[in-house]
């Protein structure tokens, strides 16, 4: 018996969740087919992002950008490629026996 209630519970639950899905599913494709986006604005929709990303690096000037691009290259190549010693520690250490003075 108590098996018999716990199927028609978990039936009940099945078929609440199925009508769930399927209201989702409605309003899903009635945004899709009128075109709005998933969050309702139009500043959202990828397409803008895009051309406005496009516009921007047309806007800048091409030998910045590409030389941006080659000199993120060449760093990431010599890094990976050479024993680069920490620049950072090296300073430090210089100027911290600059203050020390001759020993």
């Amino acid at each position: 018996m108590a098996d018999d209630k716990d199927s028609v519970s978990k039936l009940k639950d099945l078929t609440f969740l199925k009508n769930q899905l399927e209201s989702l599913q409605r309003r899903v494709e009635s945004e899709v087919n009128s075109g709005v986006s998933q969050d309702g604005s139009l500043l959202s929709s990828p397409f803008l992002k895009g051309f406005l990303a496009g516009y921007v690096v047309a806007k800048l000037r091409a030998s910045a950008v590409l030389g941006f691009v080659v000199g993120t290259c060449t760093g990431i190549y010599t890094a990976q490629a050479y024993a680069v010693p920490n620049v950072e520690k090296t300073l430090r250490d210089y100027f911290r026996s600059l203050r020390k003075g001759p020993d």
